[in-house]
């Protein structure tokens, strides 16, 4: 993939008559199956770039019906075909938006992983991962969108969210929402999401994230300078109050966060030297367990 050259339109094949009519399209395909290790319709993505026109600045997906009328009422364009076709896994659907906002870096190159030890050195140079397993509840592969983009960025604020009532006022906000659940298979009622939004300018960026899972931490991480996200990860799940904090003292700016929920990513991400945080967010209860991890 040319380096440099912003990418303008995407599109998704699940058969073959559609791979064909995509390349007659002078689309460009990504050849990983986002249906990998499933058993399911060999599912591919496909991408153009085409000089003079608008780049593609933010991809989001959906993986609920409520997802879909915030990207909706943003002006995200969707792509209207089932990520997880031919399985029984979540109905998993691609956006993708053209903003003009600060926060809005155009999109140059796209990678698609299927195996977690390829995603830590993908971190390190500078990858933004985001955050949807795209074989959701479809078992198979752990498998994952990546994006570069036009100039090195990095996160200059997070945020969480209980319910989907704000997503369209925080998507014109400029935010990029980390799609999984932090309550996933707890039980619990509310989704949770963390999202947060891009800078090129380092003097905005934040310097680390911690969480904590009691009272004690709270205190700790507040004497070391971290401010704390008012919103529970935990909230309705009857598990510990789990909390996001960060800070922007330093000088290691960051780039980029995951939010890992694949056991083999926790130990490949570790042996990096990726900067790992060791509280789950489903402190308490049954839930998934999960990891954040920044670079």
């Amino acid at each position: 993939m040319a380096n440099g050259q912003q990418i303008t339109k995407l599109n998704v094949s699940t058969c073959k008559d559609e791979e064909e009519i995509l390349g007659a399209q002078g689309y460009q395909l990504i050849n990983v199956n986002l249906n990998e290790g499933t058993g399911g319709n060999r599912v591919l993505l496909w991408y153009k770039k085409e000089s003079g026109k608008r780049p593609v600045t933010r991809i989001e997906f959906s993986f609920t019906d409520k997802m879909k009328s915030g990207l909706a009422d943003a002006g995200y364009t969707l792509v209207n075909k089932d990520l997880n076709a031919g399985v029984s896994g979540d109905h998993i659907f691609l956006w993708y938006f053209y903003g003009s906002t600060e926060y809005d870096i155009p999109i140059v190159e796209l990678v698609v992983t299927k195996e977690a030890k390829e995603e830590p050195a993908l971190l390190k140079d500078g990858w933004e991962r985001l955050g949807c397993d795209l074989n959701r509840n479809a078992g198979g592969n752990y498998i994952y969108l990546w994006v570069k983009r036009e100039k090195t960025s990095y996160i200059q604020q997070v945020a969480a969210t209980v319910d989907f009532s704000s997503d369209k006022h925080m998507f014109e906000l400029g935010y990029t929402r980390v799609c999984e659940d932090t309550n996933r298979g707890s039980g619990g009622k509310n989704y949770v999401f963390l999202w947060y939004r891009r800078t090129t300018d380092e003097s905005k960026a934040l310097t680390a994230l911690d969480v904590s899972t009691s009272l004690q931490e709270e205190s700790k991480l507040q004497k070391e300078g971290y401010k704390k996200l008012s919103v529970n990860l935990n909230k309705g799940t009857g598990g510990k109050d789990v909390y996001l904090w960060y800070k922007k003292e330093g000088q290691e700016w960051m780039q980029a966060f995951v939010l890992l929920i694949n056991s083999d990513a926790w130990i490949e991400y570790q042996k990096a030297g990726v900067n790992f945080i060791e509280k789950n967010l489903n402190e308490g209860n049954k839930g998934w367990e999960m990891y954040i991890a920044y670079k």
